[in-house]
């Protein structure tokens, strides 16, 4: 195996004998071998457009094939069997479609005539022989471009992947999918051709991203400030993770008047500001962080757990026996829950001891999103004018495991009393509970949401840049990101894409950017890596 996606790739460079996420070597050569197949599929789904077969299976299987493919989602080698299979018997129909509508669909490259192993031994040394054929004489800033704009992609599959399954989808999405596979097939770009699929990438992700916000906010109302008690009641358990707010609903829904209180935790926490999900009334409070005790904060959760879309590493034998997954989600002797039935979960629930009494904690502030944001422009706008608010600062991105993230904890508690702290993602768990207090009643930490909802954080700037009448590179606003995984790649990218600036990230650079292209990074957008939080705070704010 070798896999680099993640901020934790192995010594900076990746992963060859298990993934630091836990990843079994058998799981990274099915997921490669995934990756070739849709290559193939796609070559023959640009085709079919020029010859006006647009098949919307396809399109759904793509998104979804890749999202499974992304850090911490999936790690049952069965299920990527299942899903190379369906790839291949997928990238045949549409031939024969293609074929019969007059496209030219044979002379495409080798990954379009690609044929599965019939055994499981015979999937994996085709995953082996094409991964290892990859990077073959190409050239190693183009190989980077590649492995960027895949990384990307699959970070733009998860978010359209959110979206469809609340009835948002454009068929522009998919086609970009479509597109930028078939490029990796076809290896006929030049370095600029490969930087202006990057860009496009970005430029999709917004697309996708926008799909997603009209989804949930359709379905479930614009959030709201919501206070979330980080304390517990007394009675029977659901805990909650991940980013699904489709399953979020069910489970309220399946265990209303059943005596069980529903949690969330990690990324869930901004669910409890929507308004059509906040009416349940034992919908009750936040348990626990996202990445840095998880582990412990589920052997001691006393309910059932249920793993929604989410970056988790593999379960531990502590918890095992009373976690569920549902989605995408996928481990190898874990419980799946399928078309939407959570009973299994409820009887699991009931069978365990629940919290004894209630547990009193502080209480935290989420639903900052756009729609909050602006309803309140004008006294942000005046507090600025009034030098009352100096800067703004945008923490947010990922979590994970490595040392280094206690920088964006650090940085928040640094940021000087007159600035204003917008986080999202799961990184802002590293200080979501800091009592930063408020500046003329504005909260001077402000949750928007998920990692899902950085179309909200965008729409903020771009309205902040209207209101000034200066583009968004003129605000008196840094973005300081933390990133783990392919979302985070393809909300970079789209910010690269709107010639957004001077942004910091870290803990580290990924392995997979080579010095030329970060050379090409820092000379047209200024991208630097984080430092320490006192020298980058006066880099700032001077």
């Amino acid at each position: 195996m070798f896999c680099n996606q993640c901020e934790q790739a192995a010594k900076g460079k990746g992963c060859t004998a298990v993934g630091v996420c836990g990843k079994q070597p058998e799981v990274s050569d099915l997921q490669d071998l995934l990756e070739y197949a849709l290559k193939g599929l796609s070559l023959c789904a640009v085709e079919g457009r020029k010859a006006g077969i647009i098949d919307k299976e396809v399109n759904v299987f793509t998104s979804k094939a890749l999202f499974s493919t992304l850090t911490n989602v999936n790690f049952d080698s069965e299920n990527f069997v299942t899903l190379v299979k369906k790839c291949a018997g997928l990238t045949n129909r549409l031939k024969e479609q293609v074929r019969a509508a007059g496209g030219k669909i044979d002379l495409l490259p080798a990954p379009a005539s690609f044929e599965p192993e019939t055994t499981f031994d015979g999937l994996l040394k085709q995953g082996k022989a094409f991964a290892a054929a990859l990077d073959k004489g190409v050239d190693p800033d183009i190989l980077s471009l590649q492995q960027i704009l895949l990384y990307g992609l699959k970070g733009v599959a998860a978010y359209a992947d959110h979206a469809q399954i609340l009835g948002q989808e454009d068929d522009a999405v998919y086609a970009f999918m479509h597109e930028a596979l078939a490029a990796m097939a076809q290896q006929d770009l030049d370095l600029n051709g490969w930087v202006g699929l990057v860009l496009k990438c970005g430029e999709v992700n917004l697309r996708a991203m926008e799909l997603l916000d009209a989804a949930n906010t359709g379905k479930y109302g614009h959030p709201v400030p919501t206070s979330v008690p980080l304390g517990a009641k007394k009675g029977k358990a659901i805990l909650v993770s991940g980013h699904d707010l489709r399953d979020l609903e069910a489970i309220l829904q399946q265990s209303e008047g059943k005596g069980i209180y529903v949690y969330t935790h990690g990324e869930m926490l901004p669910c409890h500001a929507y308004p059509e999900l906040k009416k349940y009334p034992h919908f009750y409070g936040h348990y626990g962080t996202a990445w840095q005790n998880q582990h412990k904060e589920f052997a001691k959760f006393p309910g059932a757990i249920v793993m929604t879309t989410n970056c988790l590493q593999k379960p531990q034998d502590s918890y095992k026996d009373n976690i569920f997954t549902c989605g995408l989600v996928g481990w190898p002797g874990i419980p799946h829950i399928s078309e939407g039935n959570f009973a299994p979960v409820i009887e699991r629930a009931l069978s365990l001891p629940g919290f004894p009494e209630d547990v009193q904690n502080k209480t935290v502030m989420t639903g900052f999103a756009r729609n909050a944001v602006m309803g309140v422009a004008g006294a942000v706008i005046e507090a600025v004018k009034n030098k009352a608010i100096r800067h703004f600062f945008l923490v947010a991105g990922c979590d994970g495991a490595k040392p280094g993230r206690n920088y964006y904890t650090e940085f928040v508690e640094k940021v000087p009393e007159d600035c204003v702290v917008l986080t999202l993602a799961c990184g802002k768990f590293r200080f979501f509970d800091k009592e930063l207090g408020n500046i003329g009643g504005i909260p001077r930490l402000l949750d928007i949401g998920q990692c899902n909802d950085s179309y909200s954080a965008i729409q903020i700037a771009l309205a902040l840049s209207k209101a000034f009448n200066v583009g968004v590179n003129e605000l008196p606003l840094s973005l300081v990101l933390s990133w783990y995984e392919q979302k985070a790649v393809a909300i970079l990218l789209t910010l690269l894409y709107l010639g957004i600036r001077d942004i910091r990230i870290g803990p580290s650079l990924p392995a997979f950017i080579t010095p030329n292209v970060l050379d090409v990074l820092v000379k047209n957008f200024n991208l630097m890596p984080i430092s320490t939080p006192d020298a980058d705070l006066k880099a700032i704010l001077g």
